[in-house]
This record gives structure tokens, sequence and C-alpha cells, in this order.
């Protein structure tokens, strides 16, 4: 039964099916899977990336699903579960969990869902954190976070990038990972939870322009490159 056909039959119940059109209002308040093009991610020597190269807890950069969007691809060292999580408007959605042999490898949107804070060539306020992170505003709140200095915003990258500290709405938008356990490769298939770029467009758009040129906008469709942070970014900071 599809979703048209489960309204009908429940306005077909009358009075006493109250419950089940509450559980379509429910319904379709759930964050959907977006998806985007499959891209494959490469390495710096635009080889296919094997999972196995990635080194645990270190930051990973590259950019989907737009040309000017960054994401981070973390091999977290420990499997990462399936978590249920909401978006700032209230959206529920089941984030899968991580992929590859030990479930460990997970990506996310490195926009902050705050301030929209990301990672450029020149400077990063946001990225994971190896160990414990001081935040004077929510102390104690866990390792290995991905942190934004910005805001002192707190993700948690075990449990879909749920928000355990600062001012931030929603967990950062997950990057939907799939691994091939023959060849090792992973590809990005699409997005999960609280998209917020046509917000991260809006107020960057000069700045993307001058980064990135026309094609800031323009989806990625074709194999991505990975790098790490430190690579990426001159300066990444640390606080």
């Amino acid at each position: 039964m599809d979703r048209r056909e489960f309204v009908e039959a429940c306005a077909l119940g009358g009075g006493g099916s109250l419950a089940a059109m509450l559980a379509v209002q429910a319904w379709a308040a759930d964050a959907r899977p977006r998806a985007y093009a499959r891209v494959p991610l490469l390495d710096e020597l635009g080889q296919p990336l094997k999972a196995a190269s990635l080194r645990p807890q270190t930051n990973y950069v590259f950019h989907y699903p737009f040309e000017a969007t960054p994401v981070f691809l973390l091999e977290l060292g420990k499997p990462a579960l399936a978590t249920q999580l909401l978006t700032r408007d209230k959206q529920r959605y089941q984030w899968p969990g991580g992929v590859g042999p030990g479930r460990s490898l997970v990506a996310f949107s490195a926009i902050c869902a705050h301030k929209l804070v990301y990672p450029t060539r020149e400077l990063s306020f946001i990225s994971f954190r190896k160990g414990g992170v001081l935040n004077p505003q929510t102390p104690d709140k866990g390792d290995d976070l991905i942190h934004c200095c910005a805001d002192h915003s707190q993700y948690d990258p075990a449990r879909g990038a749920q928000v355990l500290g600062g001012p931030a709405e929603q967990p950062l938008c997950a990057v939907l990972l799939e691994h091939d356990a023959k060849t090792d490769t992973l590809a990005a298939t699409g997005t999960l939870g609280g998209e917020l770029f046509d917000d991260f467009f809006r107020k960057y758009e000069m700045k993307l322009s001058l980064e990135v040129g026309p094609r800031a906008r323009h989806t990625v469709s074709s194999p991505a490159v990975v790098r790490e942070l430190a690579r990426f970014c001159r300066n990444p900071v640390r606080c």
C-alpha cells in the first residue's frame, strides 16, 4: 500500500481512524533520504579510495552533493550504530550508522548547523577532534567529537552527528556512503537529515563565487577527491 492508498483507507474508516490519521501525519513529518548522483571517492592521486587506507580519527574532506559544499569523511576506529534523530523542524529520521567492515566509516556535511561555518582552503573553525574537547559552555560532554570553534557546537559522529553541546539546533546533515566489500572502495550516494544548503548558498554567495567559481551550486557528478583536512586547509583552528 502506498501513501495515497493509506490516506484513503483512513478516510473511509470514519471517526474511528483518528489514530491512523495521526500516524499519517507523523509519517509525513519524517525526513527522507535525498538521492544525488552516485559519486565514487578517489585519493589524491586520482585512484579509487580504499577504505583501508583511511587513518582512524583523522579529518578527511571532499565536496558533495554540490561543488562548493564540503563533507567530513571519518574512520572512527569504532562502530557507529544506527541512531534516531530530529531536524530543527522536528522531522524524525533514522541514521543508518557507519559502513565498512567495522561499521566505522561515516560522512557528514562540514557546514556547522548554527552559523554555517565551514572549512575553506585558508581557514577552518570546524573539525573532528580526537579525545576530549574543552568547551566552557558544556563541559564533560564526551570525547571524539566534531567541534566548531565559532560557537562551540559539538556533534557526535558515532551517533549521526547528534548535537551534544552548543547552540546548534540539529545534527550535521549526513552524507550516505556505499562501501564495496570486494574492492574496498567508497561512493557517496545522497544525504539524510536537515539540509542547510540553501541557507549556505545565500549567506556565502559572493565568497563561494570567488572560491569555486560559477559551478559552486552545480551538483557533483564526477568522482570526488578526498584529502586530509591538514592538506586541504592551510590553517585548521583549534580552540
